[in-house]
């Protein structure tokens, strides 16, 4: 009996030690956002050594949703029903931000054999986000936190579902920008809502980056041979998991002529390039749980601060060049892309020129690559 008590205050005070948590980096979060108003929650996150989940769960106009890889792809299917939304990825230098109706997929009959591309297509396929404006991958692997937020500033409420993974670092965000979609909203919050919104919300330690393998541990000739044998593009992940290397690893060993550095600052050449020339492009930009696509051409660019910028109607790229150390202009199965990788090596941003199945890439996009200054 004893046992038992001690046991019940136990689990009683550590209930009242994680709610004082809380309720602290709350009010921390508070005095931040009154010291700094503009703050973004992310930013905000960094300033008091919290993820971005943590500081989320302890607001109350966040609530959580089922946890888990098969809770977060139930609920995105779901959200097809949402009509217009705004969606938004991010990696640690980059943010692409899309608004349109996600269209649904359907399957083609598989009659012939079909190409990786496809394959990769139906892996991803969870009813909708391929092709159209909301294009998608997703790795539902890493999806582990959900969030419906609710808030109301300067009289207008704004309604997203967010997604972090076990780090807590946000993977995926989906806005409300249609009064229809409202409702849907909240019937999807009540479908998927966890029993107890209270219990603190555990996140683990992001894994350390592994280091590269010295380049001469690696069997180049063969890894060069098997770079000229790709058929398709999609190969290339495949290609770089097989031999051990990192992504821009790859690149430095691609065989001659097949991947040129250029120099950072190359971006806005880029980007104001194929603004002013009308070149249709298609960006990657994603993070370890999603890829989001855009394809069209665009129209707006600026730098604010440490960002250079696409700003335009439907479609926002906001990439921090002051983190930038390079890109790369690569070909693979002769098509052509340009990355651009930060001072981590990670990749932040990927770039196609828009093109018709089975048809060559377009001179204009060509052209604007060519021009693209050439690392010192």
């Amino acid at each position: 009996m004893i046992r038992k008590q001690i046991f019940v205050l136990m689990l009683s005070s550590m209930a009242v030690c994680s709610s004082f948590a809380a309720d602290t980096l709350s009010a921390r979060w508070d005095k931040l956002r009154q010291e700094q108003p503009k703050i973004q929650i992310r930013d905000a996150a960094k300033n008091l050594g919290v993820s971005e989940a943590e500081l989320l769960a302890t607001q109350a106009y966040a609530v959580r949703l089922q946890s888990g890889a098969d809770a977060a792809r139930k609920i995105m299917r779901r959200a097809l029903d949402l009509g217009e939304v705004m969606a938004l990825s991010r990696n640690e230098n980059g943010v692409i931000e899309v608004t349109g109706v996600a269209t649904r997929y359907t399957p083609k009959p598989q009659t012939e054999p079909i190409s990786d591309e496809e394959k990769q297509r139906q892996q991803n396929a969870i009813g909708g986000y391929i092709g159209g404006p909301i294009d998608l991958r997703f790795h539902f692997a890493q999806w582990e936190h959900a969030f419906a937020v609710t808030q109301t500033k300067g009289g207008k409420t704004t309604r997203s579902l967010q997604f972090f993974d076990t780090s807590g670092d946000a993977i995926h965000k989906i806005y409300v920008k249609s009064d229809a979609g409202n409702a849907l909203f909240d019937q999807l919050v009540e479908e998927n809502r966890q029993a107890k919104q209270d219990v603190p919300l555990k996140v683990q330690v992001k894994a350390g980056k592994k280091p590269e393998l010295a380049d001469t541990a690696i069997d180049q000739k063969e890894f060069q041979l098997a770079w000229k044998e790709m058929t398709d593009v999609h190969q290339f992940s495949r290609l770089v998991t097989e031999f051990k290397l990192s992504r821009e690893q790859a690149l430095r060993l691609a065989p001659t002529g097949l991947a040129q550095a250029i120099s950072a600052a190359g971006v806005r050449n880029f980007l104001d390039g194929a603004a002013k020339e009308k070149v249709a492009i298609m960006a990657f930009l994603g993070n370890v749980g999603i890829t989001q696509i855009f394809s069209g051409q665009i129209q707006k660019t600026a730098a604010s601060g440490d960002w250079y910028n696409v700003l335009d109607p439907k479609f926002n790229l906001h990439l921090r060049e002051s983190a930038f150390a390079r890109g790369w202009v690569v070909k693979r199965a002769n098509i052509t892309s340009v990355e651009f990788y930060d001072k981590a090596g990670e990749l932040v941003v990927t770039f196609f020129g828009v093109r018709d199945r089975g048809q060559p890439q377009p001179q204009a996009w060509l052209d604007l690559v060519q021009g693209l200054p050439k690392a010192k």
